[in-house]
C-alpha cells in the first residue's frame, strides 16, 4: 500500500514537533495505599520530523502508547519515548501526560474520609544519548493574608489557591509525598468533606499560620531543596484573592 507520509519533501523545512494532541486515554499508575490507581489522562505525543520526510505516521504514537499505558513508571515512560523515536526515525520524541490523581484524606478532627483530586502531569523528552523527565503536582491550599491579619482589629481575609510543584526526577518519589509537602507549606490544606469541628480546627489553624504567596513558594522551595533528590525543580503559587479582582502570584525555580 502506498506510504504517502514516507514520500520525500523538497521544501527543506524540518519540523520540531509533530504528532497527536489531546488524546483521552485510560492509564494505570502506582498508588502508595492501593498499589495501583486507574485514571484518565489527556495525552500529547510528539516527535521531530526531518526536512526530507513529507509527514509522520500518526498511528504509531498511539500504537506504542497503548502497549505502555498500564505501567507508566519513569523507566517505562522513557522507554516508550525511545520506542516512538525509533519507530518514527526521529531525533527527539516528547510526551506530556495530564491526569487527575486521587488521594483519600481524613478530616483533621472528625476523621471523616473523602477523596481529593489533584491535577498532575508527567513530561518527558528523549534524544540520542539523553533524556529529561519531570513530574508536576497542582495542590489546592488555603492561605490567610499576613498583612490583613496584622492591620485588622479582628479577622483576616483568606483565599483558596493552587500551588504547582514540578520536579525533575532523580530518584522515585510518591505523588502523595509531594502533595503533603506542599500542603504543609500553606496556611492549611483543603478537603472535600468537613464537619463543623473540622471547619473550626482548619479556620483557627490557618489564622495562626498566615502566608503570602511569597511565603508559600519559599517554604516549598526550602523543603524540596532539603530533600536533595532532584536535579532541578520549580514552584508556582496562585491565590484567587477574596477581596481583590485579581490573583496574587509567585514563582521560583532552582534553575540558574
Amino acid at each position: 500500500m502506498l506510504d504517502v507520509q514516507a514520500m520525500k519533501d523538497d521544501r527543506r523545512i524540518p519540523i520540531q514537533k509533530v504528532g497527536v494532541k489531546g488524546a483521552r486515554y485510560p492509564i494505570t499508575l502506582l498508588d502508595r495505599k492501593a498499589g495501583k490507581q486507574h485514571t484518565t489522562a489527556t495525552v500529547n505525543l510528539f516527535a521531530d520530523l526531518p526536512h526530507d520526510f513529507k509527514g509522520t505516521h500518526m498511528s504509531r504514537f498511539i500504537e506504542v502508547f497503548e502497549t505502555y499505558r498500564s505501567d507508566l513508571t519513569q523507566p517505562r515512560f522513557l522507554s516508550m519515548l525511545g520506542e516512538i523515536r525509533g519507530s518514527l526515525e526521529a531525533a527527539r520524541a516528547y510526551c506530556d501526560l495530564h491526569f487527575p490523581y486521587f488521594i483519600e484524606k481524613k478530616a483533621p478532627v472528625s476523621g471523616q474520609s473523602s477523596m481529593m483530586s489533584y491535577d498532575c502531569a508527567y513530561n518527558g523528552e528523549v534524544w540520542d544519548g539523553g533524556s529529561e523527565y519531570e513530574v508536576s503536582v497542582s495542590v489546592p491550599v488555603q492561605t490567610v493574608c499576613p498583612c490583613s491579619k496584622a492591620i485588622s482589629a479582628y479577622g483576616a481575609h483568606n483565599q483558596r489557591g493552587v500551588v504547582t510543584l514540578t520536579v525533575e526526577l532523580g530518584p522515585f518519589i510518591w505523588i502523595e509525598d509531594l502533595v503533603a509537602l506542599v500542603e504543609d507549606s500553606a496556611s492549611s490544606g483543603v478537603y472535600t468533606l468537613l464537619k463543623r469541628e473540622d471547619e473550626k480546627y482548619l479556620t483557627e489553624k490557618a489564622f495562626d499560620n498566615p502566608r503570602f504567596v511569597e511565603d508559600v513558594v519559599r517554604e516549598v522551595y526550602r523543603k524540596v531543596e532539603a530533600l536533595r533528590k532532584f536535579p532541578s525543580f520549580s514552584v508556582e503559587a496562585e491565590n484567587f484573592e477574596s477581596i481583590h479582582n485579581h490573583s496574587a502570584y509567585a514563582y521560583v525555580t532552582s534553575r540558574a
